[in-house]
């Protein structure tokens, strides 16, 4: 039980463990990558596609649109910046998960569904801290459809995020009357915090969606593949089955926080005078399109989300053998 311990909490191990997961959100954003950016465009009421949502043929509809005005690359916009968040995003997630999934059940004896919750949890908002900023700017450079612009690039991106809100306008447009204060002290003062846009709505989504997710996982592992043998012999078929059932209970768990994220996230450019806040968005998307709104996209969620948890814990899993990990 020591050296398992031991190995398990040994450089060589994290580093095969960060490397699997990586590798594995690596390759599961990319099967998923059209559908990830015509759910953008969804979740954040991007005026020129707001007639395609709400109907399981407007994915279809919207993504031939991205097509035909961008071609290929229009449908994997932002995939560069997603690359670039989601290696270290997966590689700490499952990594943290393993280190904390040990630390709160060492043995078989003591798993709990509350542990596999908790340890879920910890490892996503972990992840979500330290790539967040990475996420705003893929986000942004999704959810530019303009057929007469060309693609944000990253480093473009990055640069209006930081220099949004230099100087707050001393009214609202089209309504003169309505006064704004002349300064933005935190933006003027920590203009990094602009890259943590809906931040804390996606911690508040992060719990539920990484906890149900590994929670679901785990039990269904130890229900199906038989616990009491080696969970080695556990088949990728297996897996992908697994991780698309936790992939739907998760998304439909914590969808809402994720479409007042999405929101929150392009507030620079949907409301480029202010700093939109949690209560507001939460009301103007309720406004909006009632309670349904909080579910716009969910089909397109449930397509993309369910292939890809699928495909992740699939190659984590064979890439954790592959590397002895």
């Amino acid at each position: 039980m020591t050296t398992h311990a031991r190995d398990k909490q040994s450089i060589h191990y994290i580093v095969r463990s960060g490397l699997a997961g990586g590798i594995a959100g690596c390759v599961a954003k990319t099967v998923v990558a059209p559908l990830d950016r015509v759910k953008i465009l969804f979740q954040a009421s991007n005026p020129e596609f707001q007639k395609y949502a709400g109907t399981w043929s407007g994915f279809y509809r919207a993504g031939t649109q991205i097509y035909q005005q961008n071609g290929l690359r229009g449908l994997f916009q932002g995939h560069s910046a997603t690359l670039l968040r989601i290696f270290p995003y997966a590689s700490i997630k499952f990594m943290a998960y393993d280190q904390v999934r040990h630390a709160l059940m060492p043995t078989r004896q003591q798993e709990t569904n509350v542990r596999r919750f908790f340890a879920g949890a910890i490892s996503g908002v972990l992840s979500v801290f330290c790539t967040y900023p990475l996420e705003v700017i893929r986000v942004r450079m999704a959810f530019q459809t303009s057929a007469s612009s060309n693609p944000v690039s990253f480093m473009g991106a990055f640069r209006t995020i930081y220099h949004e809100h230099a100087a707050a306008p001393q009214s609202l447009p089209h309504s003169p009357t309505v006064s704004l204060p002349t300064t933005t002290p935190y933006f003027n003062r920590y203009p990094l915090l602009k890259f943590y846009r809906g931040f804390s709505v996606t911690i508040m989504g992060m719990v539920p969606y990484a906890g149900v997710s590994f929670l679901s996982w785990e039990y269904l592992r130890a229900r199906f593949l038989h616990p009491k043998t080696d969970r080695s012999a556990a088949t990728p078929l297996a897996d992908l089955a697994i991780g698309a059932v936790s992939g739907a209970v998760a998304q439909t768990t914590s969808y809402p926080f994720e479409v007042i994220r999405r929101r929150m996230q392009v507030g620079g450019i949907t409301r480029p005078d202010r700093w939109l806040r949690l209560g507001e968005t939460i009301r103007a998307v309720y406004q909006s399109r009632g309670w349904q709104g909080f579910y716009v996209g969910l089909g397109i969620g449930y397509l993309k989300i369910v292939p890809m948890t699928a495909v992740s814990f699939t190659v984590w899993q064979g890439c954790k053998r592959l590397l002895d990990a």
